[in-house]
């Protein structure tokens, strides 16, 4: 081979490794932090209040208690439960557009849960994604958000669940198709999407702000279901925060935008709807929002309330282009007056609903059925009210247990995609256009 030859071989191959990194560095984008101005350091080297942990209220809590307190911040009960089944010992089925993939059981049972992992064991789990077997696991399990808890704390939540009664559960078997059974090709996903890194405090940034930002990305890892994801299934935070489809739900804008996300939410109104689950003038969470109030939020310390409230205010805008701006003011209180196009949807809401949610929209039976304002009402996609009305919802208030029933089993796909066009109608800015296929397809999504 003449030199000649070589040094046009070797110009090929530096440009396909150089297309390869920028391919790499394009599909991945920012790290979810990434809008911070910096710099960060290493969580040894900050110098203010520690922003990991548990709330000082707990600083002289046991191991397990802190455990049980960073497990809830978490959320991890609810992704391995599954309905009917004993907590933590896995077997919910995650619906994903190339099968199902079952939750594992968490429990110490040393069968068929977790009561052979050693600590190491579990980092590598909970940071990398990888069990104890050596298989890797699916991203539906967070690592990616979970990679940023500390040591320390991870240990806590190990400690708390090797605490818990262990439960002998076997999971069904995924039903993935081909190729994404394969689970050895996951090691070149999290080669490129997972940092495999601690959280790392921004020193410009208030000890709050730090706080919250452990709290909402480590933890709680909001983007999970609040940030779309790219081509490959992983975040794209160049839209963080901006909602996204997530299990059949649509969870919605939460960056600093105005018009459809929560810049325009007081901090009282967003503490109260992380605490409680309701907002006056904003709605009330229900499907998979309302669980993460009622099993993680609802448990916070007020001050970690106030830190993940500072830190979303801090998150860059980004525009809901297909949200409107404003909502709907109360509608009439006469069914007389306002939409009357689809005599179905009306015929259903007057049967059903009427006697909760009122002709206007303002519920004289709970504040929490108020439907004036809500961000579902005002999405012209209807996916949450026609989810609502399928699987109905229960929140836990200060005040008790509030429950819509589910009327998926009573009213037909038809009739559901009637009323849900007709509340977006009657209480939202812009009438929704669902079909009985729209609501087929929701119920595909959930079902269980």
């Amino acid at each position: 081979m003449s030199s000649a030859t070589r040094r046009i071989l070797g110009s090929i191959v530096a440009i396909v490794v150089v297309a390869l990194i920028v391919g790499v560095w394009v599909i991945r984008g920012p790290g979810p932090m990434a809008f911070g101005t910096g710099p960060n350091v290493e969580l040894s080297e900050y110098k203010d209040t520690n922003p990991t942990g548990v709330p000082a209220s707990l600083a002289k809590a046991s191991l397990v208690e802190r455990g049980e307190y960073l497990a809830k911040a978490a959320d991890c009960m609810v992704c391995h439960t599954a309905q009917g089944g004993k907590e933590y010992a896995g077997g919910l089925g995650f619906k994903l557009p190339f099968g199902i993939l079952y939750s594992t059981n968490i429990t110490p049972d040393k069968e068929t849960g977790i009561g052979n992992y050693s600590d190491q064991e579990f980092l590598n789990a909970l940071h990398a994604g990888i069990r104890r077997d050596g298989a890797r696991l699916y991203p539906a399990m967070p690592y990616t958000s979970y990679t940023y808890i500390t040591d320390a704390d991870a240990l806590a939540i190990k400690a708390y669940l090797f605490s818990l009664p262990p439960v002998r559960a076997e999971p069904p078997v995924n039903t993935l198709a081909f190729p994404f059974n394969q689970r050895w090709g996951m090691m070149f996903w999290s080669a490129v999407f997972n940092p495999d890194t601690r959280f790392e405090p921004d020193i410009s940034k208030s000890p709050e702000w730090n706080r919250g930002a452990y709290l909402a990305e480590a933890l709680a890892h909001c983007g999970e279901c609040h940030t779309p994801r790219n081509l490959a299934f992983a975040l794209n935070n160049r839209k963080k925060f901006a909602g996204a489809l997530t299990a059949g739900w649509r969870a919605f804008n939460i960056t600093s935008d105005k018009s459809t996300g929560l810049g325009n939410w007081s901090d009282e109104d967003l503490a109260a709807y992380l605490s409680n689950g309701h907002a006056t003038g904003h709605g009330t969470a229900s499907g998979p929002m309302g669980e993460a109030v009622d099993h993680s939020f609802s448990q916070f310390a007020p001050e970690d309330i106030r830190a993940v409230v500072a830190y979303l205010r801090s998150v860059p805008p980004v525009a809901s282009p297909d949200l409107p701006a404003t909502t709907a003011p109360p509608a009439s209180a006469s069914h007389k007056e306002g939409p009357t196009a689809d005599a179905r949807g009306k015929m259903v809401f007057e049967g059903a609903c009427v006697s909760c949610h009122g002709w206007s929209g303002e519920s004289a039976v709970s504040p929490m059925a108020t439907l004036t304002g809500a961000w579902a009402v005002n999405d012209p996609g209807a996916t949450n009210v026609a989810q609502i009305v399928i699987s109905g919802t229960k929140r836990h208030t200060p005040d008790g247990a509030l429950s819509m029933p589910a009327f998926g089993h009573v009213y037909s796909d038809d009739e559901i995609a009637a009323v849900a066009n007709y509340v977006t109608a009657r209480f939202g800015t812009r009438g929704s256009k669902l079909t009985a296929q729209d609501v087929a397809e929701l119920r595909e999504q959930t079902a269980q």
